[in-house]
């Protein structure tokens, strides 16, 4: 099949060739429209479930919410782990499925069992919400804004019903998490005084509220020839309109909502906040969509946002579009691949040349690298992978690799030209071309198979680290296996069509004396075999001895231009308004660094979001001016000292990725953790504080962090039901007071 093959193809040198540039073709424009990211979907197929329960302790959360959500979802088909977190007001359960189950199945398998639930959770439990499907890395943007002209209020409100719907509909974006700014609400604030001298109970409040603004569909009347509609008002929240509501009557006389309380529009409460820049704004945070090309979706979010600036501006709001920007990091990785790509031709050409002496065939032999690469990249296209950092590192790896098969086969092909030149009467020459192809076609194909089977374990590494190398072993393995076919394809054909004459080109000086120096070494090693071998071993056992001294870490530091502070309180209960003070004393120094482009800071969550802090926990995000030319470990230590200088307080300083990938392999941010369990909160507490003072002491830790369980500042308030009957008060009474 291989002859025939070989044969077909230098018979008919002109159709695979034109073929061969058709293929040049197609694989660029697909190669262009490739989705890019900046890594491979690495985390497992996982569902977070999120519900609200305001106004709940952490144990009643536990008790009355996660629990019931962890029974309805468990024995779901797939799932591999369960975990849940119940933290005041917020109960998150996470479920972990296995590797080849589909995520959209998973999904599916998740949402029928908690539709089960029904009405079973505690009236004043929201309903629980699946987290949107997003990437590994999930940041695609981070958005600020700012102003000195407009309140919170309407910087609120710029975020929720201009900028965030607009950003929604840009495809591949999953969703816009808000921070900062204050939310309208109308607020009910009841007077004591009043109700007692009204004799009116809150219950008869609250009830006056629900009612005060109904909504409801009001049908159809049938006449004899004709049915007629019927819309009842619509109504809007109004301060007014509530407070005009009737509570009771006395006296043939009403008595409104306003008379016994305050109605006004005041601020929502708030589980989080941010600072842009060091001042109050708010901070829009965007995920990209599962499988979405990150670099498109953020040009046409910047697309949208370019759009809406002129309106902001004209508000006297402030945007800041590039906070955090993953895109970055890709574009760096591509334009650093091209200028590697440029100066690998250059050298290949140059050698092909320097060995083969005839520029035809260097470029016969040079072809099989872009064939192969793009061959490889639509077979990944296919298999639905992105071009990101690991695949493109698979075909930085190839490189030196895919030209061997084509000029093994092409230096073989020139050789037998030109002894068939020096005959009287020459061969034909697509003869010679065939069988030149064909005898190096078998240790090629055994050449290349050894080559595959290094990479082939990568690909049956089930955990986070073969999700990781896995598309590295596979860019390279099609790569290879590309350049194989390609060997045996279109390089046939281009000699035959290209390699028509053949002059008999005397050998460089270097070149011979390089061939008679292999040819004494080889003389030299064959003389004295033994020696040889045990030279050999040697060698090999001193370079697995020098392993042992090696350090090695999973993935390198990345250099993106962009650090993650994480700070935390010692204290547990530690307020918004603290987090905020130590946030702007934070930013004015970091601002301070002449490399420093922006900063901004998230603090405690916001509604489905991915980080659940509470407030006495937050983030900063720190990006670097492109063009400052700064030691990044520098920079990053720099900052690490700027928080050292605060006491009371646990921080880290990582990249972004390197936070990310941590999380996925570890649950933490950190490179080590060290998690204890137990029953008792005091016990492990204790014992926490004793291996922290220990690791304390070991030379080389930085950003050393100790998670306390110790429990959030609480009032139990316990019901007397003697007391209860004697006043005639029931429970709801008092709770809703």
């Amino acid at each position: 099949m291989m002859r025939a093959l070989v044969a077909l193809c230098v018979r008919h040198s002109g159709a695979v060739t034109a073929l061969t540039v058709l293929a040049l073709l197609l694989g660029s424009w697909g190669a262009l429209h490739s989705p890019l990211d900046v890594f491979p979907e690495f985390v497992p197929s996982q569902v977070d479930i999120q519900t609200e329960a305001s106004g709940f302790a952490p144990q009643q959360v536990e008790e009355l919410v996660t629990k019931p959500i962890e029974n309805a979802v468990n024995g779901t088909a797939g799932l591999a782990t369960l975990r849940s977190e119940s933290i005041p007001g917020l109960s998150v359960v996470t479920i972990t499925f296995a590797r080849n189950l589909d995520v959209h199945v998973a999904r599916q398998g998740i949402a029928e069992r908690l539709a089960e639930l029904g009405s079973t959770l505690p009236a004043g439990v929201g309903t629980p919400k699946l987290s949107p499907l997003v990437s590994s890395t999930m940041d695609l943007l981070k958005i600020g804004l700012l102003s000195d002209k407009v309140d919170a209020y309407t910087l609120r409100d710029a975020a929720n019903w201009v900028i965030k719907p607009r950003l929604l509909a840009v495809p591949g974006v999953a969703h816009v998490i808000v921070f900062g700014g204050d939310q309208r609400q109308i607020q009910i604030l009841p007077d004591i005084a009043r109700l007692a001298s009204y004799n009116v109970t809150i219950s008869e409040v609250a009830d006056a509220a629900r009612t005060a603004l109904p909504l409801r569909g009001a049908g159809f009347i049938d006449l004899a020839s004709q049915r007629i509609l019927i819309k009842s008002p619509t109504p809007a929240p109004d301060v007014a309109a509530l407070g005009a509501a009737v509570v009771t009557v006395r006296n043939n006389t009403p008595i409104l909502l306003r008379d016994l309380a305050e109605v006004k529009v005041a601020p929502a409460l708030r589980f989080g906040d941010a600072l842009i820049m060091g001042k109050p704004g708010v901070l829009l945070s965007l995920a990209s969509q599962y499988g979405a090309n990150t670099l498109a979706t953020t040009l046409a979010v910047e697309r949208a946002l370019a759009a809406l600036e002129p309106a902001l501006a004209a508000q006297g709001i402030t945007l800041y579009p590039e906070l955090h920007r993953p895109a970055n990091f890709i574009e760096r990785a591509l334009g650093n691949l091209q200028e590697s790509l440029v100066l690998a031709a250059v050298l290949i050409l140059a050698v092909l040349y320097a060995f083969l002496r005839d520029v035809r065939a260097a470029l016969i032999a040079f072809s099989a690298i872009p064939l192969s690469l793009l061959a490889a990249v639509a077979v990944l296209d296919r298999m639905g992978l992105t071009l990101n950092t690991m695949t493109l590192g698979g075909f930085a790896v190839a490189l030196g690799v895919l030209v061997d098969d084509a000029i093994i086969g092409i230096e073989n092909i020139l050789r037998r030209l030109r002894g068939n030149a020096r005959l009287d009467t020459p061969r034909p020459r697509l003869e010679i071309i065939r069988e030149g192809s064909l005898e190096v076609r078998g240790p090629v194909i055994y050449a290349t198979a050894v080559v595959v089977a290094v990479f082939l374990p990568e690909l049956f590494t089930t955990s986070v680290q073969g999700r990781f190398v896995g598309p590295l072993a596979l860019a390279f393995i099609f790569a290879v296996l590309a350049s194989l076919v390609v060997a045996m394809t279109s390089t046939p054909a281009l000699c035959a069509l290209l390699l028509r004459r053949h002059d008999e080109r005397p050998e460089a000086e270097w070149l011979q004396r390089l061939k008679s120096w292999q040819r004494w070494s080889v003389e030299r090693v064959s003389r004295h075999l033994r020696v040889s071998i045990l030279v050999l071993v040697g060698l090999v056992i001193a370079a697995l001895g020098a392993l042992a001294f090696l350090g090695g870490t999973f993935m390198p530091d990345f250099r993106e231009g962009h650090f993650v502070m994480q700070v935390s309180s010692s204290i547990t209960g530690t307020s918004l308004e603290q987090m905020l003070a130590l946030g702007k004393r934070v930013s004015t120094e970091v601002l301070a660094l002449p490399y420093v482009k922006t900063i901004e800071q998230q603090i405690g969550r916001a509604e489905l979001s991915e980080d659940t802090w509470g407030p006495h926990r937050s983030e900063f995000h720190v990006e670097l001016k492109p063009d400052a030319k700064v030691n990044q470990e520098a920079a990053q230590e720099e900052l690490r000292g700027i928080l050292e200088r605060y006491p009371g307080i646990q921080s880290e300083v990582v990249t972004f990725l390197g936070d990310r990938i941590s999380e996925s392999l570890s649950g933490e941010a950190a490179q080590v953790a060290i998690k204890v369990f137990g029953d008792d909160l005091d016990v492990l507490d204790a014992t926490g504080m004793k291996i922290a003072a220990a690791l304390g002491k070991v030379k080389g830790i930085v950003d050393l962090q100790f998670k306390r369980q110790s429990g959030t500042p609480t009032i139990a308030i316990q019901l007397a039901p003697q007391a209860l009957a004697a006043t005639g008060l029931k429970a709801q009474d008092v709770l809703d007071t």
